[in-house]
């Protein structure tokens, strides 16, 4: 009798427990110490209750804008390309010397970057023929310029850099896509398809000569006078 009632209790249970376990239940259960469970999660770019400054100085909502300390280079890299862009910056670019050694730039990731942005234009060949232009048969009318010319050669490292950095004629600035190493490094490259390095940088009238990795900083009257012509970001926007 007993064993009867025993298995007839158990075959209840094992049922209940069946039938129990097959239900939809939503509810978690408590949780001890659930902090490393449930992060608390805050929104891309939401006020968080550190960084708060701007907010007296933007008005409205604090936030966080990133940028680095006024006057600071982060380490690693080089200092910001100071000279104008217009007619006396241009000018004062022939000054400006090539701070990387030629020796030491990877050619390889240097061709890589100028393929990536300057080759649709320039070509492969950098003879001024990318599928931009294609022997005038492309969207482009205007054929771009042949980077391996006489004209170009006797440009100065500055120059180019310069060019590279603001942009000139139909050309847009690329100081948004490159960093100031990879500008050089472009330099550097243009300098290795066209055989050999460019004429050296100009001595500018007030006798400064051109000094590595920094521009003649142009005053209001347009003369060049030697001195830092690199700074904290290594971006550049194009004179609208």
């Amino acid at each position: 009798m007993m064993t009867k009632k025993l298995l007839i209790l158990t075959g209840v249970i094992g049922v209940t427990a069946a039938l129990i376990s097959c239900g939809d239940h939503r509810n978690p259960g408590r949780a001890y110490m659930p902090d490393m469970t449930y992060s608390r999660a805050y929104e891309t770019y939401a006020p968080t209750g550190e960084r708060l400054a701007n907010s007296e100085v933007e008005g409205g909502n604090p936030y966080f804008n990133g940028k680095p300390v006024a006057g600071t280079i982060a380490r690693g890299d080089m200092a910001q390309y100071l000279l104008p862009n217009d007619s006396a910056g241009y000018a004062a670019s022939a000054t400006v010397r090539n701070p990387l050694d030629p020796s030491t730039v990877n050619l390889k990731e240097a061709e890589r970057l100028y393929l990536i942005n300057c080759g649709i234009c320039h070509g492969t060949k950098l003879d001024g023929n990318g599928p931009l232009y294609n022997d005038g048969n492309g969207p482009y009318g205007a054929a771009p310029k042949n980077l391996v010319s006489d004209e170009i050669k006797q440009k100065g490292d500055g120059t180019i850099f310069h060019v590279i950095t603001y942009g000139k004629g139909q050309m847009g600035s690329y100081a948004s896509q490159l960093t100031t190493k990879q500008r050089w490094m472009i330099v550097d490259y243009i300098r290795a398809k066209q055989g050999g390095g460019g004429p050296a940088a100009a001595t500018d009238s007030t006798g400064a000569k051109g000094t590595s990795g920094n521009a003649a900083q142009v005053g209001s009257n347009g003369s060049a006078a030697a001195t830092t012509g690199m700074a904290a970001d290594s971006s550049a926007a194009p004179k609208k």
